[in-house]
């Protein structure tokens, strides 16, 4: 049967505002080409968003042309205000935004091991209200969180494990009580493979992994288009990986003996050591000053030293790729971001030679702060999909 015009009018209005979300501004005219809709129907539904205050005139467009300039309609940004948080074991990072994901204020805390949970979860909650204040919004539509661990993928909470901070799990019921927002959690690495999709080097790529390497060691695997969490939100837990070279296995409580072996900060400063290089005061840091160090250096056992890092990551790459054939592998997370182009050039030529699958090994080019951005991503799009919803 044939739409009935008042959802006829909802398709059309949806369809003009997934444009303006993914394609910015767009003159009257742009609407009428991308959406294959007669003028007067675009004219309409121009006017219908306009008075629903959905879309607002934001500039001109055709200065360089004669006759009258077209006008820009873009999305009313100050119609909701998101946060997002990235959670780490030693403190959080946040920033709050308008509805199209612009940053309009950002903040840090640090949060010691030995401090109380109950104040742990009161200093970040009190940081978020001032920094949202700061930002000029008087509510939050959708909060995104991004933190270690695994996440259940029925309730969506943090899974209660021994290796991370209770306040971490405390945080999410604490902020949806206090704050009246919607609250979203994914796990970090996740996070930084949607940023990565949407804003980095992974944006032609609807499959790909991303092998998260920083303090620890995991990945995000993206299939055709789709983020896939597993059963139990486990997809990606390479730490686990069993590999030759540790001289032991992992086991259900812990990553030792597994590929976290090879590859997580510690392992990467020991390896540095046996060539002759060190790095700053903190491991994460450290690891971070060597490996860019060697990026970027000749002679001193800098490339050999790259080389030994770059036959580590293959070993876990090459299985990763045996099971998915994702077709391409981003190097992210402080590590990848310190080795670059250079590290990723010397393990796609290792992986090469240990796989027939034909596979691109890319260095990520956001960093630590894919996190944040990933979990910014995750509430631009949750609440445009909710205030935008016919």
């Amino acid at each position: 049967m044939p739409a009935s015009p008042s959802t006829a009018r909802a398709i059309n209005d949806r369809l003009a505002l997934h444009l303006l979300q993914e394609e910015g501004p767009l003159t009257a005219g742009q609407l009428k080409e991308r959406t294959g809709l007669s003028r007067p129907t675009v004219a309409d539904l121009v006017e219908r968003l306009t008075t629903a205050g959905f879309v607002q005139v934001v500039g001109e467009a055709g200065a360089q042309r004669r006759g009258p300039n077209a006008r820009l309609y873009g999305l009313v940004a100050d119609r909701a205000h998101l946060a997002a948080l990235d959670v780490r074991t030693e403190g959080v990072r946040l920033v709050v935004a308008d509805l199209l994901g612009t940053v309009l204020a950002e903040a840090a805390l640090s949060v010691d091991t030995r401090e109380a949970t109950g104040a742990a979860v009161e200093r970040t909650i009190a940081l978020l209200e001032r920094t949202a204040k700061e930002a000029g919004a008087e509510r939050l539509h959708t909060i995104g969180v991004g933190a270690p661990g695994l996440v259940d993928p029925v309730t969506g909470a943090l899974r209660d494990t021994t290796q991370l901070p209770e306040w971490h799990r405390r945080l999410v019921p604490a902020l949806q009580e206090r704050l009246g927002a919607r609250v979203l959690v994914e796990n970090e690495t996740n996070l930084a493979a949607l940023a990565e999709r949407r804003d980095g080097v992974a944006r032609d790529r609807d499959t790909f992994v991303l092998l998260w390497l920083g303090l620890g060691i995991g990945a995000a695997v993206v299939l055709d288009g789709v983020l896939r969490r597993g059963a139990s939100g486990g997809t990606g837990e390479v730490g686990f990986l069993p590999v030759p070279g540790t001289g032991g296995l992992p086991s259900a409580t812990g990553c030792d003996g597994g590929f976290h072996d090879l590859a997580g900060a510690g392992a990467v400063l020991a390896l540095a050591g046996e060539y002759g290089r060190a790095g700053g005061a903190e491991p994460m840091e450290r690891a971070f000053d060597v490996v860019r160090e060697a990026a970027v250096a000749s002679g001193g056992g800098a490339e050999e030293f790259l080389d030994a890092l770059a036959e580590r990551l293959a070993i876990g790459v090459a299985a990763v790729v045996a099971v998915l054939d994702p077709g391409c592998v981003v190097l992210a997370g402080e590590v990848g971001l310190a080795g670059g182009e250079e590290l990723a050039r010397r393990v796609g030529v290792r992986l090469a030679a240990m796989s027939p699958l034909v596979t691109e090994v890319r260095a990520g080019v956001l960093g630590g702060g894919a996190v944040l951005s990933g979990a910014l991503v995750m509430a631009r799009e949750a609440a445009q999909e909710a205030v935008y919803s016919p």
